[in-house]
């Protein structure tokens, strides 16, 4: 791990004086451009200092290297991703499961300057609130807060990604330290990052304003317990899991009533069950696409919780969603989608989606006899919800004219679905036919609740149960009831970066990797056999270590699943 490296970078490039007075609004905070060549010795001396770094932090993560990595990290070795129009050969590789020590994609610097950054501001903020009067203590307290999570974040990807990962809390300020660090076990890193977002929760600001784009693009305190909820996930503590997504809920279902208390004639937000979720067709319209274009289109939704927000004409872009899923000037990217997700949809043939799911209508474009990612490329989509003909519904997508989608990180779905699968968890081991008892009822209950909500939405659902999932379908066992989840999870965070890492975490709990490898094996074309094998390794879900991180930390040893006769390895 090159710190001595990357804190030669930072210092020029990612303390930037921005002249705030103050943790303002989220517009004014991250449309500040950073300035170069800043002389550490005069710096940290007032709040503004605090404040520009902090702003650096995001605008790391905002960067292409960083998106890149959640897609290819997250979703690319998954049954929902193939190769699209001119694939570099590093994407060509991951999608072969041809994943090599070399390959630019097991490069993790990016991801450790945001760490290093926030390591920064955790270090200096407290002397600054020293000697700083404007700079009080509920504002530092929150800064804290503020810069601990999105460290968390951060090594939560690395962890997820790589497994067992160098662990630093102090920031590379000088060649006096140690930079060749050992990686540290997956548990351990897991139960210290829970132990410093549950540190500072409290003290995350709970709303920046009134208006959405401000509470949406920063870590709030729902962003920490959204984190949380996710963390207790994969380590298996189901109940905090299940606690700190209702917290989440439960504020939205408050917000949700406060705004049909304002003004109910103008809200686009429904109950489906008791969850509010924005509705797929506005009152009155026989067009559906106003999810996707609240959510995806426009961005900082109802219904979002942390999002990478892009201002337009900035010079931060998210290229990372035009040169993979598609841009203006071309609509296809390096990434695609296997062509089963949406094919034979019309007559019923389709194991993903209904024909009334809208989802497969805004996520994916066919084309040249490709399937194409289409979401976040879209600017807005818009497509009736009947059709007398039998024939899928044509589609008007707008696409963006310029590089400026967020990058939805957590949303209120996503926490529902958490808390599903926690609850399916917390209920125990069910076997085929057993007869449950009153408390795995009710755990069921909840988990098919839940995913109801969310499929009726997606369904354009009000209150038609045509077409719905009966709970007694899949209230047979845990394996039923946890792929009735992980598919909900599949089609509504479709190619969000999410769902490789759903599946590892599933294989983690199986102890083996056999219900992973049965969903992403029909992609492959061809040596099926071979990759079943290599699959089959727990090792094998993770990445290698970058060779060149390995030559410079020797403390590093490879991923056994990619040890050869050519691998560097320290012993």
């Amino acid at each position: 791990m090159k710190l001595k490296n990357i804190h030669r970078a930072i210092i020029a490039l990612a303390l930037p004086l921005c002249g705030l007075g103050g943790l303002t609004s989220c517009s004014d905070f991250l449309s500040i451009e950073p300035q170069n060549e800043i002389v550490l010795d005069n710096y940290w001396t007032e709040e503004k200092d605090v404040v520009s770094t902090l702003n650096s932090c995001y605008a790391h993560l905002e960067s292409q290297n960083c998106i890149n990595r959640m897609i290819v990290w997250g979703e690319l070795r998954s049954d929902n991703m193939t190769t699209g129009s001119g694939a570099y050969n590093n994407i060509q590789q991951i999608v072969k499961e041809n994943i090599l020590e070399t390959n630019d994609y097991t490069n993790w610097q990016s991801f450790y300057e945001v760490i290093n950054l926030c390591n920064t501001v955790l270090h200096y903020a407290p002397g600054v609130n020293a000697i700083d009067p404007n700079f009080t203590d509920s504002e530092l307290s929150a800064t804290l807060a503020e810069a601990t999570t999105l460290r968390a974040l951060s090594y939560f990807y690395l962890i997820r990604t790589f497994r067992n990962v160098p662990y630093v809390t102090q920031p590379s300020i000088d060649d006096s330290q140690n930079y060749r660090v050992k990686a540290t076990p997956f548990a351990q890193v897991l139960d210290s990052l829970i132990a410093d977002v549950e540190a500072v929760k409290e003290d995350a600001v709970r709303s920046y304003g009134e208006e959405s784009v401000e509470n949406t693009c920063r870590i709030t305190r729902w962003a920490c317990y959204s984190l949380l909820a996710d963390l207790y996930l994969w380590k298996g503590e189901w109940q905090k899991c299940i606690d700190y997504c209702n917290l989440v809920i439960q504020q939205k279902i408050k917000d949700y009533e406060d705004a049909y208390a304002k003004n109910p004639t103008t809200l686009t937000v429904e109950l489906y069950g008791d969850y509010p979720l924005i509705s797929e067709t506005l009152a009155g319209s026989n067009f559906a696409g106003n999810t996707y274009n609240e959510i995806f289109g426009t961005g900082n939704s109802f219904e979002s919780i942390f999002e990478l927000n892009y201002v337009n004409n900035q010079s931060v872009t998210n290229s990372a969603v035009s040169s993979f899923y598609g841009s203006n000037s071309n609509r296809t990217g390096q990434i695609g989608a296997p062509t089963y997700l949406n094919s034979e949809v019309n007559n019923g043939q389709n194991k993903y989606f209904e024909k009334s799911d809208c989802r497969y209508l805004e996520n994916m474009i066919d084309q040249n006899n490709k399937t194409y990612i289409s979401k976040y490329v879209n600017q807005s989509v818009s497509f009736r919800t009947t059709t007398t003909s039998g024939m899928t519904p044509s589609v008007t997508g707008n696409v963006r004219t310029t590089p400026y989608a967020n990058w939805i990180l957590y949303r209120l779905t996503d926490v529902m679905l958490m808390r599903a699968e926690a609850e399916v968890e917390l209920a125990g081991d069910v076997t085929e036919g057993a007869v449950l008892t009153d408390e795995q009822t009710e755990h069921y209950r909840n988990a098919y609740d839940l995913v109801v909500a969310v499929w009726k939405r997606a369904n354009n659902k009000r209150t038609s149960n045509t077409g719905l999932p009966t709970y007694d379908t899949y209230a047979t066992s845990r394996t039923a009831m946890e792929d009735f989840v992980l598919n909900e999870r599949q089609r509504e965070l479709m190619f969000e970066g999410k769902r490789w890492y759903d599946l590892v975490r599933l294989s983690r709990r199986d102890g083996n990797n056999d219900r992973l490898i049965e969903k992403v094996l029909p992609k492959f074309q061809e040596n099926t056999s071979a990759i079943r094998i290599r699959l089959a390794s727990e090792d094998v879900l993770y990445w290698p270590y970058n060779r060149d991180e390995l030559k410079q930390n020797t403390e590093l040893d490879q991923n056994p699943a990619y040890v050869t006769d050519h691998t560097e390895q320290n012993f």
